[in-house]
């Protein structure tokens, strides 16, 4: 039986024991959100790799850790975020943030109602610009709480910030993107 033929819990059954095979499976099944989910925080598609690598090299080292295998995406997630964060924050230290380097993309494979999804994307390409000249704390907020789907509570240990600061934040981070919106 081939490992594509199994399913995650097997397969990381198979990892915690150092089978590469399984470890290259769960690898090809998990590296491209985990990818964007970088991405999105760093902002430069080479660290976004980096960081993706390195998330998997850690996740493997450390699955005899993860008590609900069934939980591990969730936990490979919260990993790639971590480290994303750390390095985002290293580089705002630094202000060395790139704002501009990422082109977002949103992909419909669908024909019907073409016009009706081109002007959908537009207004996604539109909203996800005008999130990128946010302050990077509004920018990080919004992406971690509308895209990635974190909740306050969530966000404010990822960002080391209490939750009724977080709530305020996102606040004045939506405020702020409807204002620069209206303006447009």
């Amino acid at each position: 039986m081939t490992s594509t033929n199994q399913n995650i819990e097997q397969l990381l059954q198979l990892c915690k024991s150092g089978n590469q095979r399984a470890q290259l499976e769960i690898y090809n099944r998990y590296n491209k959100a985990m990818y964007n989910t970088a991405l999105r925080i760093v902002k430069d598609s080479f660290k976004a790799e980096d960081i993706m690598q390195e998330s998997f090299l850690t996740a493997f080292t450390k699955l005899n850790t993860l008590e609900d295998i069934n939980m591990f995406g969730a936990w490979l997630k919260r990993i790639v975020i971590n480290n994303s964060i750390g390095y985002y924050n290293k580089m705002a230290k630094h202000n060395e943030v790139p704002l501009d380097t990422v082109i977002y993309k949103v992909e419909d494979n669908s024909n019907d109602g073409i016009e009706e999804h081109e002007q959908h994307n537009e207004k996604v390409t539109q909203i996800l610009d005008v999130m990128k000249t946010l302050k990077p704390n509004y920018n990080l907020s919004l992406t971690l709480h509308l895209i990635e789907g974190y909740d306050y509570e969530e966000i404010g240990e990822i960002m080391n910030i209490s939750y009724a600061n977080c709530r305020t934040l996102i606040s004045r981070a939506k405020e702020s993107l409807r204002k620069k919106l209206a303006v447009i």
